[in-house]
């Protein structure tokens, strides 16, 4: 197993009391597959991610209990310096926002050639060709010549796959995508998702794309899990979730997706919000939203049942979703 999260947990200090952020999370990765991890703003997707990554502010961020076993090796107990040599070089991320995250005082071809000379200790001028190679990767246009350029002069479209270089560079095992296509329009949002499916069979990684929009990842995702307030309340092979969802939570997702047969209907729209996570709802947390809640939803947790196969749904009455 390339990845394994177990029973993950993170809370957040705050002024107001403590935020539970991630609430028992477990999933894993194997080499060369995609999971797809779904919710919606708040459900604790990117942080989760930076708690694997070792990139949680801390304070007031605080992992309170779990494990994230990479390639057998619990991060969670290693030291920092350590942890420093495996992000980069064993396990990348790519970011939702890419102008913000690249150094807009610098020229990409220099942030690139960076990870060569900090992590493979190479001279700058072998650096800065293994940058153009990756750009050239990437499939940017006139990579030599662009390499001197600055984040603002490129596209949102190509900026998105100046990250995807940088995550790429030191061919990590495994690679966190967090929101990497917010912000593109159609177009260019499916090639981006191309790219990262044909680079990841290329080189065989693992990959865990965040993202709130089923339609994304229909077509690159193996998984996917699906979240809500800190926890996985779904967890299926992508076919299954579409085919039939087995949490009321994920088959209103689907259900608020714009479909062509429905033209001129209103769309569908889960009633009410997201809870707060400092107040998170006894019982199932998306009890005051569901239109199947019970008592026994109000009062107790449910535990993460096993469908079938790899299949598992955290509702009590996962049979009567499942027939619609």
């Amino acid at each position: 197993m390339l990845l394994e999260v177990r029973d993950l947990r993170v809370e957040f200090r705050t002024r107001d009391g403590i935020v539970q952020a991630v609430n028992g999370v477990t999933y894993s990765v194997e080499a060369g597959e995609t999971l797809a991890v779904l919710g919606e703003s708040g459900s604790g997707k990117s942080v989760t991610a930076q708690a694997v990554m070792g990139i949680l502010d801390m304070p007031p961020g605080r992992i309170t209990g779990g494990e994230v076993l990479f390639q057998g090796r619990d991060l969670l107990k290693l030291k920092e310096d350590r942890r420093r040599k495996v992000r980069g070089a064993e396990m990348a991320m790519i970011f939702q926002d890419a102008l913000s995250s690249l150094n807009p005082v610098l020229t990409v071809g220099a942030q690139l050639a960076e990870m060569f000379i900090v992590h493979r200790g190479m001279s700058r001028k072998e650096a800065r060709a293994k940058a153009v190679e990756l750009m050239d990767r990437v499939r940017i246009p006139a990579a030599r010549d662009r390499a001197g350029d600055y984040p603002h002069q490129f596209s949102g479209g190509m900026r998105q796959r100046i990250m995807i270089a940088m995550a790429l560079a030191l061919e990590p095992a495994l690679i966190i995508a967090d929101e990497p296509t917010t912000a593109l329009d159609v177009t260019v949002q499916a090639q981006v998702m191309d790219l990262l499916a044909e680079l990841q069979r290329e080189l065989n990684m693992g990959l865990i794309l965040i993202t709130h929009d089923l339609g994304v990842v229909a077509d690159v995702a193996d998984r996917i899990a699906v979240m809500y307030a800190g926890r996985i309340v779904e967890s299926a092979p992508v076919y299954d979730i579409y085919k039939a969802p087995a949490h009321p939570y994920t088959r209103g997702l689907l259900e608020s997706i714009p479909r062509l047969d429905q033209k001129g209907k209103e769309l569908y729209a889960i009633k009410g919000l997201p809870p707060n996570l400092l107040h998170i709802p006894p019982g199932c947390a998306f009890h005051p939203r569901c239109p199947m809640a019970q008592d026994v939803c109000r009062r107790d947790v449910p535990p993460l049942y096993e469908v079938a196969g790899e299949r598992r749904s955290a509702c009590y009455f996962w049979r009567e979703t499942l027939d619609g």
